[in-house]
């Protein structure tokens, strides 16, 4: 088993900025991919951010691209999200995921929420 918990989560006005952070622990050993994902009312869990433990390779959903900056300290086995330029339709509950080779995600956070206000 892989327990994620996230912080960091919060209410900014738009413009401003927040870092997201993400600690596992367990059997880290089996995750390959970290991702931080979000979810809106009435929306689906959407992909936002994913970073590999080993190589560092980074992917961004299109409408973050420029804006947020997923990082990985494998020592502390911790995941960021780097939110800069905040627009209020990034308002979500942010999910921290962790995926093994296969690509699916196994296992999940609990989630915190990030408000922008305008």
């Amino acid at each position: 088993q892989v327990q994620l918990v996230e912080s960091g989560g919060g209410l900014v006005q738009a413009g401003g900025s927040l870092r997201l952070s993400c600690v596992a622990s367990g059997r880290t050993a089996s995750t390959y991919t970290m991702g931080w994902f979000r979810q809106a009312p009435g929306n689906k869990r959407q992909f936002v951010a994913s970073i590999t433990w080993s190589a560092g390779s980074t992917y961004y959903v299109d409408s973050v691209k420029g804006r947020f900056t997923i990082s990985r300290d494998n020592a502390k086995n911790t995941v960021y999200l780097q939110m800069n330029s905040l627009k209020p339709e990034d308002t979500a509950v942010y999910y921290c995921g962790a995926a093994s080779t296969t690509g699916k995600y196994d296992y999940w956070g609990q989630g915190t929420q990030v408000t922008v206000s305008s």
